[in-house]
């Protein structure tokens, strides 16, 4: 229990260092002082007298890191919930056909200038059909069944592949190149607008899964122990499928599709905490929100131009598994 406490005060220090080293590093490198001095000035309710530092670190840079930091929150919560409920370290948050579901919604709104609803609504609608569809089409009897609902989730995922491949061969070259980019994630449009939603939107989706932990520590086991404790595990299983493709659609509608980072953040997790939901899945928050933030921090660092952030998070999370496979190591839920 003390190491375990231990873990998450030292990932809580890290996560908030490394939103601080991302405000400090950029073409333009701003002191730390100087970001305490921005942010204070601000919520006194006053500028910086310095307008180049004010701008860089209060309109451009925090929204952003703020922004990747939830993501990588959200992302890796969700992947947890996933893993947990499909007792697979191997299922991520875009199982059930979230991801191509939101990139055939964002898609839509490009090619066909929808104007009554933006791009980021449009992803994260299409998103939540995508799980429900495949939610449908698996329950069967008041149950579903694990590897129907995966098969399910592929289906439809292959669904709304072909046709977002439909919308790129009738896009026009500035429409393609857009969709393309937003299918590979980044957060060069941050604002504090969808920084402070994706915010509330982590602090309320730890609140709800921590609270559910030590359920999922029993579905983690079976559904004959649910039944034994008393718990519905087919209204369990909705709900936290539910949640967590919730949290999965409102990063994609913010900043696109970004890989590994609910696949590999919770192996991590896990493998330093130990299985237990109720520590595991907020320590898979810090790591997650620290390691997207580290990613940002090198997409936009590393040229002069700008990288799609799930290029480099692919580039940093292969390796990982790679070596996972090497070592032959297998990371169990009991």
């Amino acid at each position: 229990m003390r190491r375990k406490r231990i873990c998450l005060l030292a990932g809580m220090m890290v996560f908030l260092l490394m939103m601080i080293l991302s405000v400090h590093f950029g073409n333009y490198p701003v002191r730390v002082q100087e970001i305490g001095q921005v942010i204070g000035a601000h919520l006194r309710g006053m500028v910086y007298p310095d307008s180049n530092v004010d701008t860089i670190v209060w309109k451009i840079r925090l929204p952003r890191v703020l922004t990747a930091a939830m993501t990588g929150v959200l992302l890796s919560v969700s992947g947890a919930v996933f893993q947990g409920i499909f007792r697979n370290p191997l299922v991520e948050p875009y199982v059930l056909g979230v991801s191509s579901g939101a990139a055939f919604g964002a898609a839509a709104c490009i090619v066909f200038s929808w104007t009554f609803i933006s791009k980021g609504a449009a992803a994260f609608l299409f998103a939540m059909l995508a799980m429900a569809l495949a939610y449908g089409f698996a329950f069967e009897k008041e149950e579903i069944p694990v590897v129907r609902l995966i098969l399910s989730g592929m289906i439809i995922s292959s669904v709304f592949t072909a046709l977002l491949n439909f919308l790129k061969v009738a896009a026009s070259d500035s429409k393609l190149r857009e969709i393309t980019f937003w299918t590979m994630g980044g957060f060069y449009t941050s604002e504090w607008k969808g920084a402070l939603r994706l915010t509330v939107i982590a602090v309320l989706g730890l609140i709800l899964t921590c609270g559910y932990g030590w359920k999922l520590n029993v579905l983690a086991m079976g559904e004959q122990e649910c039944r034994t404790l008393g718990i519905h595990a087919g209204r369990l299983k909705l709900l936290l499928i539910a949640s967590a493709t919730f949290l999965t659609a409102s990063c994609v509608a913010e900043a696109g599709i970004i890989s590994w980072v609910g696949l590999m953040i919770p192996h991590g997790a896990r493998m330093l905490i130990g299985p237990d939901h109720r520590y595991m899945i907020p320590f898979s928050a810090l790591l997650g929100g620290t390691f997207l933030v580290l990613c940002d921090t090198l997409a936009r660092t590393l040229m002069m131009g700008e990288l799609p952030v799930s290029i480099v998070t692919s580039i940093l999370g292969a390796p990982y598994l790679i070596y996972l496979l090497r070592q032959n190591r297998k990371v169990y839920f009991e």
